[in-house]
C-alpha cells in the first residue's frame, strides 16, 4: 500500500470533542504500511477494534504489495490467480478508472513503480531503453479476468504487467470501514486510513467533521502543518501529492507519480491534490490521476465533466516559481472551515 506519512492532518475534532458529554471513541492502529485513525460514536459503546482490525488484515491479504503471499503478489507472478470479490472490484474499478481519465490513472505500472524504487524493490540504476521496454509491455499486454471451469473469478496477467492498486486501494478500505459502520449502526464516524478520508453524520454536538489539508512540506522528514480545513458530512476526501515520497539523484528531486502515458516520473507545478467525492476510493483515483496530469490538465477535466458531483469539489497547491499558491474550486470553497 502506500508506504507514506498521511497527506491530510486529520481529526481537528479531537480537542473539541474531549470536552463533549459524549467523547468519540477513538482508535489507532496500523494497516496498509500506513496508520489508520478512526472517530466514532456509538449508542452501545462498542469497542470495534476487532473487527476493524480484522477486516484491514484480510484485505491487506487480497491487496497489499507488502503482503508475500496476498492475492496481488500471486497474480504479479503472472500465474492464473483465483481472487475474491475484492480483488475483483479492485480490478474493475481501476480499469474504468483508466478509460475514465484518458490512462492518466493506470493499475498495471507496477512494474515501473518497482523500477523507480517505490514499490518492495530497491532502485537500481535506470536507463531509457529500461522504461521504454517496460512502458511497451505495459501498454501492449493485458490484463484478464475470467471465471474458470469452478465458475471462481481467476485473474491472468500478460509478461511485464504488473498491478499495483496503491492508488485506490486505501481509499476503498476506507469505505470498507464505513460499510462496516453503517451495518453495525454507527451513525456517526470520521475514518482516515493512510490520509484517505470518509465522515457520515456529526459530531456530539452536532457540527460537521473537520478535516485538515495537509501544507506541502519541505522535505519528507518535515512536520505536518494544515494549508486549510474543511467540514465533511457523508462525503469523502483523500490529497494525493508529490512532497513526501520521492528520490533525489545528481540534485534532482524524482516524484513518486509516474505517468502511465511516458513512464516517467511527473514533472509540472501541481504539488498536491484533495478530491472530494461521495466513496474515499473514487476520490484517491482522481486525486491521483489529477497529479498525473497537472494543475492546466485538472482543471480542464474538472471542466468538461460538469455533471459529475464526484470531481467539481478539488483544492490545488501548487508552485508558481517563487512560491506556494493554492487553488480550489467552488463546490470546495464551500466546505472551507472560516
Amino acid at each position: 500500500m502506500k508506504h507514506r506519512l498521511p497527506l491530510l492532518a486529520l481529526l481537528l475534532l479531537l480537542a473539541a470533542a474531549c470536552s463533549a458529554p459524549n467523547e468519540p471513541t477513538r482508535l489507532q492502529g496500523e494497516a496498509q504500511g500506513t496508520f489508520y485513525t478512526i472517530a466514532y460514536c456509538d449508542k452501545q459503546h462498542r469497542d470495534l477494534r476487532p473487527q476493524i482490525d480484522s477486516l484491514l488484515h484480510a484485505f491487506d491479504l487480497t491487496a497489499s504489495l507488502w503482503e508475500e503471499n496476498s492475492l496481488i503478489r500471486q497474480a504479479n507472478l503472472h500465474q492464473p490467480t483465483h481472487v475474491n470479490s475484492t480483488f475483483c472490484h479492485l480490478l474493475n474499478n481501476s480499469l474504468q478508472m483508466e478509460q475514465y481519465t484518458q490512462g492518466a490513472f493506470n493499475c498495471k505500472i507496477g512494474a515501473l513503480v518497482n523500477l523507480y524504487g517505490f514499490g518492495f524493490e530497491n532502485r537500481s540504476d535506470i536507463t531509457d531503453v529500461q522504461v521504454d521496454s517496460l512502458l511497451r509491455l505495459i501498454h501492449q499486454g493485458q490484463c484478464t479476468l475470467t471465471l474458470d471451469a469452478d465458475s471462481l473469478p481467476t485473474v491472468i496477467l500478460s509478461p511485464g504487467v504488473q498491478l499495483d492498486f496503491n492508488a485506490i486501494a486505501q481509499g476503498y478500505s476506507v469505505d470498507l470501514l464505513a460499510a462496516l459502520f453503517d451495518s453495525l449502526d454507527v451513525t456517526d464516524y470520521l475514518i482516515d486510513v493512510g490520509g484517505e478520508v470518509r465522515a457520515k453524520g456529526s459530531k456530539p454536538d452536532g457540527t460537521p467533521w473537520a478535516v485538515g489539508i495537509e501544507r506541502p512540506a519541505q522535505n519528507k522528514y518535515s512536520a505536518q502543518e494544515i494549508e486549510t480545513a474543511i467540514a465533511l458530512t457523508n462525503r469523502s476526501v483523500v490529497t494525493s501529492g508529490n512532497y513526501r515520497k520521492y528520490y533525489e539523484q545528481d540534485g534532482v528531486r524524482y516524484s513518486h507519480t509516474i505517468d502511465p502515458a511516458t513512464g516517467r516520473p511527473v514533472s509540472h507545478s501541481l504539488l498536491s491534490a484533495s478530491v472530494v467525492s461521495a466513496e474515499a476510493w473514487y476520490a484517491d483515483a482522481m486525486a491521483t490521476a489529477f497529479m498525473v496530469m497537472g494543475l492546466e490538465r485538472s482543471l480542464q477535466f474538472i471542466q468538461d465533466h460538469p455533471d459529475n458531483p464526484d470531481i467539481q469539489a478539488a483544492f490545488f497547491i501548487y508552485h508558481d516559481g517563487s512560491e506556494y499558491r493554492t487553488l480550489a474550486t467552488p463546490a470546495f470553497q464551500d466546505i472551507i472551515i472560516q
